[in-house]
């Protein structure tokens, strides 16, 4: 049997507490095939054999077959419906508004989708488009900082987006700000065409034919969310920080919203988005080109090739499916090797309410256990026959009780303490939520 006290409003009170951890993204995560997991939910007609892919796909910290693998985050790509890219590749619209693209192109609807669903949870407008930078840059009239309007590749918005959405594991609450960093390889594998000969004259010798599947050898260059704590911005998707080249802090390449946890990278401008790209990509087609089988084709070729003078952007963001796309990011431009791609402290928000359970020095000093009590049930407070004796107890629980009686919590003390008469009590119990 308990001693009761009742607990006031004055012995309650509320406070927030944060915890941080750190989170470390090494490359062999990203670049893994193991550990880069796929959803193949598209699936094309007509031309050729078809193709599939993802809209997505999610980097884990193991081998995602293993129960014991943790989803780190998703990764996709997304075109700006207004862009450059898209325009230029649409064919038109139906009668209901869509838009149509060539056989050429690949899963165009879904790029601009994409796009357009990150706008939606981020902008509050599925029609709105990112920029970076700019001071009021969500309302469309920004300016490069000599008075007149950019947009593109080089502007400020955002048209070919890498959208990075860390899982809630790891991301918990919010991303501390001022704590993420990735590390990317702005140029890509080179691979002997003439573009890049004139881009790097110094690389004559041990250039590949194809660089779409080969982890580039220099270029790296790491992106942070600098200053972010100085100039503080919020928007409908919560707060949000620019993310920068750490060598260059006025290069803007990207946006990170803090709360959800997501990572906005302008591919334009954190990769070489002129470079030559050659390789083999999935493709709808019903002829083969050198060594690519049907329902493949090659871009960056000179010979047999629909396009020999591919780029990283526009030609591999509009020919190659969402698929190639990432994993030519992933495998190439984050590298392959054991250091980190992608660090970050994230912020848990503790909430807690605090009770104390205070004993004066005349209250529990002596047991109200049923077995402390004599043949005629009173409770024996001190023993018969010993009247100087002083009465004490020991206090090992305390549980807190609603007002039908209904016990909600206890708390178990760390050891017995004693209580006695010249001693007052207070108990401490915190419940975190």
């Amino acid at each position: 049997m308990a001693s009761f006290k009742t607990i006031t409003n004055s012995d309650i009170s509320q406070t927030t507490s944060v915890l941080n951890q750190l989170v470390d993204v090494i490359q062999e995560d990203v670049s893994g095939s193991a550990t880069r997991k796929k959803y193949q939910v598209f699936v094309t007609g007509g031309i050729g054999p078809g193709v599939t892919s993802s809209l997505f796909q999610t980097v884990y910290d193991q081998d995602f077959s293993l129960q014991t693998s943790n989803a780190i985050f998703d990764i996709t790509v997304g075109l700006f419906s207004g862009s450059a890219t898209v325009q230029d590749c649409s064919t038109g619209q139906d009668s209901s508004g869509k838009l149509l693209f060539p056989s050429q192109s690949l899963m165009m609807r879904e790029k601009v989708d994409n796009y357009e669903q990150f706008a939606q949870l981020l902008l509050g407008n599925s029609t709105g488009s990112f920029y970076s930078p700019g001071i009021n840059a969500y309302d469309g009239t920004i300016t490069n900082g000599h008075g007149t309007s950019e947009t593109g590749s080089y502007g400020s918005k955002i048209e070919e987006a890498v959208f990075i959405n860390y899982k809630r594991l790891f991301a918990r609450d919010e991303i501390k700000r001022e704590t993420f960093a990735m590390r990317l390889f702005s140029t890509g594998a080179f691979d002997g065409s003439p573009d890049d000969a004139i881009l790097i004259p110094a690389l004559v010798n041990g250039l590949t034919s194809s660089n779409l599947n080969v982890t580039s050898p220099s270029g790296s260059m790491i992106v942070a969310d600098i200053g972010s704590s100085q100039n503080q911005l919020k928007y409908f998707g919560g707060d949000v920080g620019y993310i920068k080249n750490t060598s260059a802090t006025d290069q803007y390449l990207g946006l990170i919203w803090y709360d959800h946890g997501i990572a906005v990278l302008d591919a334009s401008k954190c990769f070489m988005h002129d470079q030559h790209m050659s390789g083999v990509i999935s493709g709808m087609s019903n002829s083969t080109y050198q060594d690519a089988a049907s329902g493949q084709v090659i871009m960056g070729s000179d010979s047999g090739c629909d396009n020999p003078n591919a780029k990283l952007v526009p030609d591999l963001f509009v020919s190659a499916s969402v698929d190639d796309i990432v994993d030519y990011l992933s495998s190439c431009r984050f590298g392959s090797g054991s250091q980190t791609v992608s660090t970050f402290q994230n912020v848990t928000n503790i909430n807690s309410s605090l009770y104390f359970c205070r004993a004066t020095s005349d209250e529990f000093n002596y047991s109200s256990n049923p077995t402390f009590r004599n043949s005629t049930g009173k409770i024996v407070v001190v023993p018969d026959g010993e009247s100087n004796a002083r009465t004490f107890s020991f206090v090992t629980t305390v549980g807190l009780y609603n007002e039908n009686n209904d016990l909600l919590a206890v708390a178990k003390l760390s050891r017995p303490i004693e209580k006695n008469d010249e001693r007052d009590l207070s108990v401490r119990i915190r419940l975190d939520f």
